[in-house]
């Protein structure tokens, strides 16, 4: 003789699929009339028009994150550019082979050298540069290829 294992879970009643579906037929567990019986209610439906709603009482925002500021680039002081050798094309290779900046975030909000501290070494510069950093590498006897903003 074979036994069959016991079932522990009840399958769900589907509503509105008539009397085999173990939920009734006509009003299938909904009542007779009203709101709740013909759909569903609105997750904002509060019931009442006098009290404020929640979405009145928050402060008008529309669309994702409509005034935020667009992310800046990430900043490499011009100081950080005396740890790589001499005579090197700066770009993204070199600062994320050196550990200077992580390329992930490079690529997501780019780079941008500025004049902070002072250069011993002489560079050719790739990457947007801003003017007083480019003035320093130009004057330690380096060139700037990149733009510069």
């Amino acid at each position: 003789m074979i036994t069959l294992p016991k079932i522990k879970e009840r399958k769900a009643k589907r509503l509105g699929r008539g009397r085999g579906s173990g939920k009734g037929g006509h009003t299938v567990g909904r009542g007779q009339k009203g709101q709740k019986a013909r759909g569903s209610v609105g997750i904002l439906f509060e019931g009442i028009k006098v009290k404020k709603s929640l979405i009145k009482k928050l402060p008008l925002q529309r669309g994702k994150g409509k005034n935020s500021p667009s992310p800046s680039p990430i900043i490499v002081k011009l100081a950080y550019l005396n740890l790589l050798p001499a005579g090197s094309k700066i770009n993204l290779e070199i600062l994320t082979k050196e550990g200077i900046v992580k390329r992930q975030d490079a690529e997501e909000f780019g780079l941008k050298i500025l004049g902070d501290g002072d250069i011993k070494k002489k560079f050719t510069v790739e990457i947007p540069i801003s003017k007083n950093a480019a003035k320093k590498i130009e004057a330690a006897g380096g060139q700037v290829i990149g733009s510069k903003k």
